[in-house]
């Protein structure tokens, strides 16, 4: 999927899921775009904001706003255990602005934490606790 970004104007293509792919190939084509009025023209920007308002409202999350997507699928792609360059690749932001916008919308979730207990028990080579019993996590060298 290609997109262009309407603060920065730059260009971004965008992998999909499975699951997305399915569903746009399963959709009628209209058009190149796939938001589209029925004359087969581009929503405009006032179009989607409504169409956006109107269906937040249907599903009961009054206040979210289309932005608020950025940093569900921020957290989501953290989650999945993603670099930074590669939410980057995803999201379209500069190499400087990754860690800014990770800071900004990265929400900070369990599963981020059991990642994180995971990869420092795999660093040990086992459960800590019982490393630590048996030398303070030390190897034959007492060397970290």
């Amino acid at each position: 999927m290609k997109v262009t970004q309407s603060k920065t104007g730059a260009r971004v293509e965008i992998p999909v899921t499975r699951e997305l792919k399915r569903a746009l190939d399963a959709a009628p084509r209209k058009a190149t775009t796939i938001l589209t009025a029925p004359a087969g023209l581009p929503w405009k920007a006032d179009h989607f904001r409504h169409e956006w308002r109107a269906a937040t409202l249907d599903a009961a999350l009054d206040g979210l706003t289309f932005h608020d997507l950025r940093g569900t699928a921020v957290t989501r792609l953290a989650d999945a255990g993603c670099t930074p360059s590669e939410i980057g690749a995803i999201t379209g932001h500069s190499q400087r602005s990754i860690a800014a916008m990770l800071d900004k919308y990265q929400a900070r979730t369990r599963v981020q934490a059991d990642m994180a207990i995971a990869k420092l028990e795999r660093s040990f080579g086992g459960p800590i606790a019982k490393r630590l019993q048996n030398g303070g996590g030390r190897n034959k060298k007492g060397v970290n």
